[in-house]
Parts: structure tokens; sequence; C-alpha cells
């Protein structure tokens, strides 16, 4: 391909990760007007929940369809689902076709988002270049990211909630013909090796189990949603034992016997775990703490938006000073950094203060998520590219997924201990109504300082949660840094091999 043809289909898998962006914010602002029209609030939940099962259960399953098709036609089936389920939710009747529509949408997203990070380890196997490249994916995202609250709004505003979703159409179809006419695939089809259909079944079974227990507690009793999570993490462990004998596994094990691999995976984890914490909990603290507005409260994503791209810009140049774990480590201190302003800061804290922590945030987030996608990618064998850049989403929204719910139980746990402390002057009634500015007159004002600190206390004890786990993410890097220093060292050949991805001839 030409330098110009690889250009624009860059730009058109860019697009897709605007869609992205747009999707995973104009849709929290078209809600209200949704559950008003199709009279839904008691499922308002499964709306964003459907969307989150069907993009982690399909994601694994994506790669190992764009191995059998081709990553080209797997993009461009992916995009088109998502495409037809945004269309479907915009004309859809009642709440369950609508839930049902943004099922087939996350369907969709799982390859429509994964599959492009396949594709430009192909077309950039220079990893510098590579590492540019994922900095304008992270900018795309960003914007649309920014852009999604406002224009949901005006759209809303304007003309109804059905547009919010339409607005994907145009979007995904432009990109699906730029790649059709412009991305020569040199890729040839693997038909040598039969689809491992148990194994799929049994990993969908398994992760909707599991994520519907995760995305359920709270909600459920407690039993049903433990045996939920054990019948889950049962089946998947059950596929990975029937992996063992299947010639073309969904997830090789093979992928956990390389250390190195393994650590990307537990650190990825980890920083996404982490900071899940400061993009849901800011707002409520702008909004709670401050009594800001929604959209006031919202703009405590911004300044992070904009660093985001600055990170992810900065990582080649710093890997010419830097090792990769130094890099790393230079991305999570950051984000650590974010998590010890909040930690230090208390119940009265200025506005700016939340938009310095995220700063830090956005930047630390750009480093860690440049240099680990390449760095996962230059980890796994050649053969092994697709399914662990795929299986690098699955663990991040996993575990995003996870610790939601434990930040939940957490301060769930803070504002019923405050309540009990408080000996029925406060209830959990006044409570839900603090973090909403229109509410806040029908609350009495002299209990107003009181119900903050109960507030404070319990996203307090969040981000406290979030930096520890950022020190350990610390220290386990600075684990895999001393490892490889004192490893043997690669000969040149060995060198060439990591770095291009396939064998060189001696």
């Amino acid at each position: 391909m030409s330098k110009r043809s690889i250009a624009i289909v860059t730009f058109a898998l860019l697009l897709s990760n605007a869609m992205s962006g747009l999707d995973s914010t104009i849709i929290n602002t078209a809600l209200p007007a949704i559950i008003s029209d199709l009279h839904g609030l008691e499922l308002m939940g499964w709306i964003v929940a459907v969307f989150l099962l069907g993009t982690a259960v399909t994601t694994p399953l994506w790669s190992k369809l764009g191995e059998h098709i081709g990553n080209k036609a797997a993009f461009q089936i992916a995009t088109l689902l998502f495409v037809i389920g945004s269309f479907l939710q915009g004309m859809s009747p009642n709440i369950i076709f609508l839930i049902a529509a943004r099922t087939l949408m996350g369907m969709g997203s799982g390859g429509m988002v994964s599959i492009p990070y396949i594709i430009y380890a192909s077309l950039f196997v220079d990893p510098r270049k590579r590492m540019k490249v994922l900095g304008f994916a992270t900018a795309s995202y960003s914007a649309a990211s920014i852009i999604g609250p406002l224009a949901g709004g005006w759209i809303v505003d304007t003309f109804s909630w059905h547009w919010v979703f339409y607005l994907n159409v145009p979007i995904g179809l432009l990109a699906i013909i730029i790649v059709q006419i412009f991305f020569k695939s040199s890729q040839i089809p693997d038909h040598s090796q039969p689809v491992d259909y148990l194994g799929a079944g049994l990993m969908t079974v398994g992760l909707i189990t599991l994520l519907t227990g995760i995305e359920e507690s709270g909600v459920l009793s407690n039993q049903i949603v433990f045996i939920m999570i054990a019948v889950g993490a049962g089946v998947i462990a059950l596929m990975f034992v029937a992996e063992e004998h299947v010639a073309d596994p969904i997830i090789p094990s093979r992928l956990f016997k390389n250390k190195t691999l393994l650590i990307d995976f537990v650190i990825f984890a980890l920083v996404w775990g982490a900071f899940i914490s400061f993009n849901i909990y800011v707002p409520m603290w702008a909004q709670g703490l401050l009594a800001t507005s929604a959209i006031i409260g919202g703009v405590t994503q911004v300044p992070g938006s904009f660093t985001n791209f600055g990170g992810s810009e900065a990582v080649p140049g710093m890997r010419k000073k830097f090792n990769p774990n130094q890099v790393i480590g230079i991305g999570i201190l950051m984000i650590a950094i974010a998590f010890v302003i909040l930690v230090a800061a208390g119940v009265k804290a200025p506005y700016w203060i939340l938009l310095v922590a995220g700063v830090f945030e956005g930047f630390g987030n750009g480093v860690c998520f440049n240099e680990l996608q390449v760095k996962v990618q230059q980890d796994a064998a050649k053969e092994d590219v697709a399914v662990a850049t795929s299986f690098s989403f699955l663990i991040r929204m996993l575990s995003q997924m996870m610790m939601s719910s434990i930040y939940g139980v957490i301060l769930n746990n803070a504002l019923y201990r405050g309540i009990r402390q408080a000996h029925g002057q406060i209830t959990m009634k006044m409570m839900n109504k603090l973090s909403d500015a229109n509410s806040l007159n029908q609350l009495p004002s002299a209990f107003l300082p009181l119900m903050r600190r109960i507030l404070h206390s319990g996203i307090h004890d969040i981000m406290l949660v979030g930096l520890v786990m950022l020190l350990f993410t610390e220290a386990v890097n600075y684990y895999e840094q001393q490892r490889v220093m004192v490893a043997p060292k690669l000969s040149v050949h060995d060198r060439m091999s990591r770095l291009f991805g396939h064998r060189v001839a001696h």
C-alpha cells in the first residue's frame, strides 16, 4: 500500500474510535429523554449494561474471526453491526426493542474498536510510528468524548433523542466504504484449522454469567450474585480445560505461559481498574460536594481528555531515553499523583483541584495505554498478536466492571455508616438528592455540611483504594523492569524478530 492509502485507511479506522467515544458519552445526555419517551426507568441500567456485555463477550471472538476471514472483512462486518444497531435504536418503539438493538450495537463495538489496533500492527511495523498512530487514536476518542455531551444535548433539544443514534450511521458507512476501496490487505485468511465452536460457546456463556453477576451486585441478593459469579468463573475455567485439546483455541493457554505478556495484562487490569474511579466519582465530587451542575461536573473530565492525547503523543520521544517499563512507570506515577491530590483534598477543596488532578490522570493514562498496547503486541508471538491485542481489551473491560461494583460497595458502606451515626437525622433518600443541584432546595440546609462529609468519606475511601492499586502496580512494573535488566541480552537476530514480529533469516 502507498503512504497515501495507508493514511486514508488509518483515518477510516480512527473514525471507529471516534464513534466509540461519541456513543459512550452522548448516550448519557440522551438517557433522560429516552426514559421519558419510552417509559423504561426500571430498565435504564440495562441500556448501558447490555452494550458493555456485548462488547466484552465478542471482543476475543472478533480477533479469531479476523484470522479466519481477514481483519479487513471482520472490521467491516463489526462496523456494519454497530451501524445497524445504531439505526434500530433510533427507530425503537419501546424500551425492550431499544435494549435489543443496543445489544447488537455492543456486539459490533467489540470488533469495531479492537480490530483496528490489530490492523495498526501490520500497517505500522515500526513501533515508534505505531505509537504516533495510537496517539491519534487516543485523540479521536478524547475529542469525541468532549463533543459527545454537547452535541447530544443540542440534538435532543433541537430534534429528538432518535437522531443521537442516527448520527453514527453515515460515519460508520463512510469508514466501511473507505476501507473497502483503499485497504489492500496482504493477510492470508487461515482456513487450515476448524473453528473452535465449543470454546466460543463456553466463553460466551461464562462471560455473560460472570459480567451479569458483577453488573447486578447491589441489585440482586448477595447469594444470587455470588452464584452467578462462581458459575461464570467455573464455565470459563472449563473453557480453558477444553481449549487444551483444540487445534486453534479462542484464547490460547500459551498466552499465560509468557511471563512478560502476563505481567502486561496484570498492569493493564490494575491501571484501568484504578482510573475508572476517577471517571465515575470525580463528577460526583463536583456535584455532591461543590453543588455544581451536571455539565460543570462533567467538565472535570475535559482536562484529562486533552492531556490524554499529550501523554500518548509523548511516548515515542520518551522511548528515546527510557525503556518500555520506565515509560510505563512514568505513566503510573502521573496517575498516582492525581489520586494523591484527591486523597489529600478535603471536603471543602476548590473546584480547580479536581481539574489539576484531571491533568495528571489524563497524561498518565495516555502514556500507559500507548506504551502498553504496543508492548503487548511486541511481547506476544507473531501468531498471537491478534488474540493478545483483543484479550488486553477484554482484560480492561472486566477490570473496570469489577472495580466499578467494588467502588459502589465501598461508597454504600460509607453512606450507611454515616447515616447510622447521624441517628435518624439523615436518610439515604436525602443523600441521593445531594448530587443533584436542582434538588438541593428540597434538603434542610442545616444538614448539608454533615451530608457532604458523609459523601466525601465514601469518595475518599474509593480514591485511597485506587491509589493503593496504583502503588502496587508501580511495584509490579518495577519488578518486571529489574527482571528484564538481569535477563540474558538478546542477540541481534532475536531483537529484530521481537521488533518486527516474525523470524528473520540468519
